[in-house]
């Protein structure tokens, strides 16, 4: 069977995420485009080779469409994601799928009145890193987790970027928080409720450019995001234990080609294990994970949404009660 993809955004994530690795596939081809600004729309479309539609409206009711890809500013996904729906399409939404559960709520609705089914874009699902990590704290052979600590630094964002607009959704612990959640919840699992944070802005109503996190895990232990926007990127995951500790790192290198990672426990003893991971292409693995979600031949979109509320109900609760406080917007060294 074969699908078609419109795009809502003429964005450089849509072309990395959709366009290229939809040319290595028989299966799923690009159809059309709209964006906000018709120039840029049809930049894109000439760049890419990819018709351009008047509007969004135009892409979610064209009759060729069958998935539509949102990649607009945060606060705008739930709507066209909703309208997408009630044409009965497939909607693959950039992370955060939505900012609270009120949002997914409606999603859900919307979900059942139309027909569609929402899918939050995350290429970090199902690494094989994870199935490491789950082994080794299965095993025990280290003993209990004491704690899981994760760092974060994405490029700073262009000035007028919506990364940079608390009306948008913008701020780092969005950019973030989705990534950091789904690694926990693959690893060690979610606690039903609680987190706290703490939100350093430049203003008293501007976005997080930092942002530190703390949730409760089972058993007693805790995870610790620290995450800011920075000159260098930075993705990784250290799960703390009785006798070892366990480290991940470059988590995030989607654009990056087939990339294997590391798992390196170093014991208390001073003694060094390496796992390497199986080679993943983020972007591919993505496309492949919504054909598979489209013909059933893997899973089933009710986990997949069951999941994502989870990660949703745990992040607009620590942005929502978070301590903000006010420091200039270049960072500190602690949080880079």
């Amino acid at each position: 069977m074969n699908w078609s993809i419109g795009l809502i955004g003429a964005t450089g994530i849509a072309a990395r995420a959709v366009i290229a690795p939809s040319r290595d596939r028989h299966d799923i081809a690009v159809h059309a485009v709209a964006a906000s600004d018709r120039d840029r729309a049809a930049a894109f479309g000439r760049r890419h080779g990819v018709m351009v539609l008047p509007s969004y409206e135009d892409v979610i009711t064209a009759p060729d469409v069958d998935v539509v890809y949102i990649s607009l500013h945060n606060s705008a996904h739930v709507q066209w994601a909703q309208r997408a729906c009630a044409e009965g399409r497939t909607v693959l939404v950039e992370k955060p799928l939505c900012l609270s559960l009120a949002e997914h709520d409606l999603l859900r609705e919307a979900e059942q009145r139309g027909g569609g089914q929402v899918l939050e874009a995350l290429p970090t699902l199902g690494h094989p890193w994870h199935d490491v990590v789950r082994r080794v704290l299965r095993e025990g052979r280290f003993g209990r987790l004491r704690d899981v600590q994760s760092r974060f630094a994405f490029r700073t964002p262009e000035p007028g970027g919506y990364r940079l607009r608390p009306d948008l959704g913008g701020g780092i612990f969005h950019d973030v928080a989705s990534y950091w959640l789904q690694a926990l919840q693959e690893t060690v699992g979610l606690p039903s409720s609680g987190g706290t944070g703490t939100a350093w802005c430049a203003e008293p109503h501007g976005v997080d450019h930092a942002f530190e996190a703390v949730l409760p895990l089972p058993d007693g232990a805790a995870a610790t995001l620290t995450c800011s926007f920075a000159a260098q990127h930075t993705a990784e995951h250290l799960f703390h234990l009785d006798e070892a500790r366990v480290r991940v790192r470059g988590v995030l290198l989607p654009a990056a080609g087939a990339v294997a990672l590391n798992v390196a426990i170093r014991t208390t003893t001073g003694h060094t294990e390496i796992t390497r991971t199986e080679p993943v292409s983020y972007y591919p693995r993505q496309l492949e994970r919504l054909a598979e979600l489209l013909s059933g031949r893997a899973g089933h979109w009710g986990a997949e949404s069951a999941a994502t509320r989870d990660r949703i109900r745990i992040m607009e609760h620590i942005h929502r009660t978070a301590r903000r406080e006010i420091r200039a917007a270049a960072l500190d060294k602690e949080h880079t």
